[in-house]
């Protein structure tokens, strides 16, 4: 996300990256990417925009954010902590994984610490389910998450120096 732009900067960004393509209501999903990308979520004066520049309704740009989950319509924290649910994972303890986190982190799943550090989400299978319970820090693997001083180590590494 880029944090030291204005918000005109973010528009001009995204409608240079919106002009650039050949096919642009084809290109929906990228389009929606690279404004998560810009904007680190998609509110909906973002959706609002993108349905304008496409010619198209907003309705359609709401639906596909809604479905996918990679998308969102809230901030995120600086660091997104996902929990894989996945079958394997949910039977070696993601349930238990999941709530230390929350008890760690003091929010539940899809909410955001107040000092907008943390995002905490969970996720179906991710496909490391040898490594399972799976916890996943800005997309970095961190397996056979069990106890809680391990987990309490992970979060660590993304905390800032006191």
């Amino acid at each position: 996300m880029c944090n030291s732009s204005s918000p005109n900067e973010f528009v001009q960004k995204l409608d240079n990256f919106i002009d650039s393509l050949p096919n642009k209501k084809e290109n929906l999903i990228a389009i929606l990417h690279q404004a998560q990308e810009i904007y680190g979520y998609l509110p909906d004066n973002v959706q609002w925009h993108i349905a304008q520049k496409l010619d198209i309704p907003s309705a359609k740009v709401y639906g596909v954010v809604s479905f996918y989950s990679y998308f969102t319509m809230k901030p995120r924290g600086e660091h997104v902590v996902n929990v894989c649910m996945g079958t394997a994972c949910f039977v070696r303890g993601a349930d238990k994984l999941k709530t230390e986190l929350e008890n760690q982190l003091k929010i539940k799943a899809g909410e955001t610490t107040p000092d907008n550090l943390f995002t905490l989400e969970t996720l179906r299978c991710v496909g490391a389910c040898g490594l399972a319970p799976v916890m996943i820090v800005d997309g970095e693997v961190h397996g056979r998450m069990h106890e809680p001083q391990e987990i309490n180590e992970v979060l660590a590494k993304y905390r800032p120096e006191s």
